[in-house]
């Protein structure tokens, strides 16, 4: 009988008050319990624990708070506020889930229906200028309102899914 590995979980978890950039190209389930200023950019699970107090631009994949955190919030699958948390900036979740007791503070906007050329930026990793060229010679597919460049979520994850990207 044959048994398969299991791939092994990677697991951070930082007590300690920092500053600067965290950026993670690989998944890993980030928990971060002091403080923390700066930017995060996660894939996976990042949690803001309890007696964590975060100032700081994040995207990441799944964000669960306990903790305070100012700053922008984009998350790509979901935002969940759990009771106690506090919250002032712009949030930017796929999908949003408050619990009873959650504070949140500030603009929140869903993510998938339209982005703008910043928030592509950060959605696929790239360069803005890269976007924005991109979008001028027509290859990626994207809405002209006035001066701004609209892009719609959906389209760009199929965009991304043929295959398309950066050609």
């Amino acid at each position: 009988m044959a048994f398969k590995k299991r791939p092994e979980e990677k697991i951070l978890d930082v007590d300690a008050a920092m500053q600067g950039t965290l950026s993670f190209k690989d998944p890993v389930n980030l928990r971060i319990n002091g403080k923390f200023e700066g930017t995060l950019d996660a894939k996976g699970v990042l949690t803001i624990g309890p007696t964590a107090n975060v100032t700081a631009d994040i995207v990441g994949d799944s964000i669960i708070v306990e903790g305070k955190i100012r700053g922008k919030i984009t998350a790509k699958v979901s935002l969940e506020l759990l009771p106690g948390c506090v919250i002032d900036g712009e949030n930017n979740p796929t999908r949003l889930i408050v619990s009873e007791g959650a504070i949140l503070n500030g603009k929140c906007q869903k993510l998938g229906d339209i982005l703008n050329p910043d928030e592509l930026a950060r959605y696929l990793e790239v360069e803005i200028n890269s976007i924005l060229e991109w979008a001028n010679q027509g290859k990626i597919p994207a809405v002209k309102q006035g001066n701004d460049w609209r892009f719609e979520r959906k389209a760009i994850d199929s965009w991304v899914a043929a295959g398309k990207i950066g050609k």
